[in-house]
């Protein structure tokens, strides 16, 4: 049982959930379609989780979405990684219909963090060719 700010949640045993799957068809794992390995187009980004950096993972991912919503990227993974080689990565690959994944950034090559006005650009270049960026697209001076 679960109780949060006055409300009473109570948590069901996993004999309650088996007893209530039997009887409900939306629950019926037969019935389940996972989802499509790498659908395309989308985007996946790995993360150095020692470094900790899983919020600026979730920040890029939720730019990426919001510059190009669905179904111009269909999806957006965001992989933890937790071994000694793969200490200080963090990359963002582009996964097109027909070719392996592209590398978008890599923070070790570029000597750091996306700007997300240059990375929206590449991936523009590929997902939406032609299509406006608003003020990412503007010239600094």
């Amino acid at each position: 049982m679960a109780e949060s700010a006055g409300v009473y949640c109570p948590m069901p045993s996993e004999q309650d959930n088996v007893e209530q799957a039997k009887g409900n068809p939306a629950l019926d794992l037969s019935t389940f379609i996972p989802p499509a390995p790498l659908m395309s187009p989308s985007i996946i980004i790995e993360f150095c989780d020692r470094c900790r950096w899983l919020h600026r993972a979730t920040w890029v991912s939720t730019e990426l979405f919001l510059t190009f919503p669905p179904p111009v990227l269909k999806a957006i993974s965001i992989i933890p990684l937790n071994s000694e080689e793969t200490g200080g990565r963090f990359r963002v690959w582009l996964n097109l219909e027909g070719s392996p994944p592209q590398l978008m950034w890599d923070r070790k090559i570029e000597g750091g963090f996306p700007e997300l006005k240059g990375l929206k650009q590449r991936i523009r270049d590929y997902v939406q060719p032609g299509k406006s960026l608003g003020h990412s697209d503007k010239k600094s001076e």
